[in-house]
């Protein structure tokens, strides 16, 4: 059983404001008794509408840049695993990638992860200020058990989450910002709770809240039992992962190994 806490919190447009509110949380978490602590999308700061492509770009880092530093140094004087995220800078100087980020006890770099799908739907367009990723992340050992990256609106492709799965992760982390709109709350637990039925795996789905964002950070398991709907509240939420439980579901409910790839191809009209 491994102890994980699943932040939810409205990040500010100061960057060093919200650095300072995550050194926080990963100590308190730590104090809970977490093995991880798992922070929202976006979690740098907040670009409202008026912030041009550029000025996003300016305020961007590199991966081993200061904001990933000083969190790799809590988690290391902690002892406590951190995924959180940040914008990271590109080659283009008007477009950053979404970044997901594993830290180890040690504050070691474990692995990185690009947003794919990038959210040109429902009056958004993230392509305006965002570079997409170009590859799925192979899936990490961490103290959860194997775990698999995405991010957000990378929700709605479950070809993603059926590639990390079949590729052998008991867990899927996917760092959030979900916009608030018509059906979106209903959207987002629909989708949290397929990806973990369909795959048998827990999924911990830390969300921002306030400004556009919907709250509702989750965890459900591999059974599609909701662990944790942190509704609007910003803290943390703690949750108990056992891979027994992945273990179990899939083998009475073995949705992988039925799989029947040998037919799984685009049909001809």
């Amino acid at each position: 059983m491994t102890k994980v806490a699943v932040v939810q919190f409205r990040a500010s447009t100061d960057k060093e404001e919200n650095l300072q509110k995550i050194l926080n949380y990963i100590s308190k978490a730590a104090d809970m008794g977490a093995s991880l602590c798992a922070f929202p999308e976006f979690m740098m700061f907040y670009t409202t509408s008026k912030q041009s492509p550029r000025e996003l770009a300016d305020s961007a880092e590199t991966i081993d840049g200061n904001f990933v530093r000083t969190i790799a140094a809590a988690a290391k004087k902690h002892s406590i695993e951190v995924i959180g995220t940040i914008y990271e800078k590109s080659k283009k100087r008007d477009r950053v990638y979404d970044t997901a980020f594993v830290v180890s006890k040690s504050g070691k770099m474990s692995a990185t992860y690009r947003k794919i799908h990038l959210y040109d739907a429902l009056g958004f367009r993230e392509s305006a200020k965002l570079e997409p990723g170009s590859k799925i992340s192979v899936p990490v050992n961490t103290s959860m058990g194997k775990t698999g990256m995405l991010i957000c609106y990378d929700l709605r492709f479950p070809e993603m989450s059926r590639i990390l799965a079949s590729s052998g992760s008991q867990v899927l982390v996917v760092p959030s910002a979900w916009v608030q709109g018509k059906m979106k709350e209903e959207h987002w637990i629909s989708i949290n709770k397929a990806r973990a039925i369909e795959n048998g795996c827990y999924v911990i789905a830390p969300d921002q809240v306030g400004n556009i964002y919907c709250g509702r950070s989750m965890v459900v398991d591999p059974y599609g039992k909701i662990l944790l709907d942190m509704k609007k509240r910003q803290g943390i939420g703690l949750v108990d992962i056992s891979l027994d439980v992945v273990r179990q579901t899939r083998k009475v409910l073995p949705l992988l190994r039925n799989r029947r790839t040998d037919v799984y191809t685009n049909l001809k009209l």
